[in-house]
């Protein structure tokens, strides 16, 4: 009998130190104490945004540094919120959203178009720029292409754009069959895709279609100038581009949005436009993502 003390105290220590083990396991886990994806941007110091190679909104040059519209917009935004460095991650189009989703990367800068159906998936900021539609063929516009409608038409021109982008749901909603549409990964790749034969027209916004020809400086291909804009439902398609961002970082946001709208009232916004091909036709105006979503 004289032993169950020892026992009854050799367990109540073993407990004791179970209990203070765990305890002190629990008190070392790391974690970022529920800090927003903001919060931890501004204490590291930097940020990494996913992109698509498309000119002039957001790409690579041929020295490694990222830059475009989006990209620059977005630096000048960050380095008053105290984010000097922005890390790239490039990726397709159609990737772009998936990826901010999966946290590949806490912004999207790529010049993306606000839809109602993306900003059910994202959250997008202001828009940073207005914009239209463009098609570059091969010189001499062999097939006498000047509208969506006329692509349509024509019964067996193809067009080549990269997948996930807006002017995919313009084309098949102007009647152009979807066995006709060649998606690529980027435009680089769509014009590729028009100097090999593999597609009689490309699209995709003006400037990127005008940056995308003044990079190849292919003199066998043009711009169609006397285009048509689409008319999609009744109404004439004009787009608006913005960062995106997940729903729940609603504070980066909010804090992008301020400074943006510091960079409109300065002219700020306008001079890094216009570095890029802009013109003051493309500024975004007092549109907010609101009025564009209804």
């Amino acid at each position: 009998m004289k032993k169950l003390p020892l026992l009854k105290t050799l367990l109540v220590g073993m407990l004791a130190f179970s209990v203070f083990a765990l305890g002190g396991c629990g008190s070392t886990k790391t974690n970022d104490g529920g800090m927003s994806t903001l919060e931890k941007a501004k204490e590291k110091g930097a940020v990494t945004v996913g992109f698509a190679n498309e000119k002039p909104y957001a790409y690579k040059t041929a020295d490694g540094k990222l830059t475009g519209e989006a990209v620059e917009i977005a630096r000048a935004i960050l380095k008053e919120l105290g984010i000097n460095e922005m890390q790239g991650e490039l990726t397709e189009f159609a990737s772009l959203i998936p990826g901010l989703q999966a946290k590949r990367f806490d912004m999207v800068t790529a010049g993306m178009f606000i839809t109602p159906e993306r900003a059910e998936q994202v959250s997008f900021a202001n828009p940073e720029y207005s914009i239209g539609e463009a098609i570059a063929v091969k010189k001499g516009n062999p097939l006498n292409l000047h509208s969506y409608e006329d692509i349509a038409k024509h019964g067996t021109a193809k067009v080549a754009l990269p997948g996930g982008a807006i002017e995919y749901d313009y084309l098949v909603a102007s009647g152009v069959p979807k066995d006709r549409i060649v998606t690529v990964p980027d435009m680089p790749a769509a014009l590729a895709a028009l100097q090999a034969g593999r597609a009689d027209v490309i699209t995709a916004t003006g400037p990127s279609v005008q940056a995308t020809l003044d990079t190849a400086a292919d003199p066998n291909l043009e711009r169609v100038m006397d285009f048509t804009q689409p008319v999609i439902n009744g109404k004439n398609v004009k787009g608006y581009g913005a960062t995106a961002f997940r729903h729940e970082d609603s504070d980066f946001r909010k804090a992008f949005n301020a400074e943006l709208q510091k960079l409109k009232e300065s002219g700020e916004l306008q001079k890094i436009l216009e570095s890029f091909g802009f013109t003051e036709q493309e500024l975004p105006g007092d549109a907010t993502v609101e009025d564009i979503i209804k």
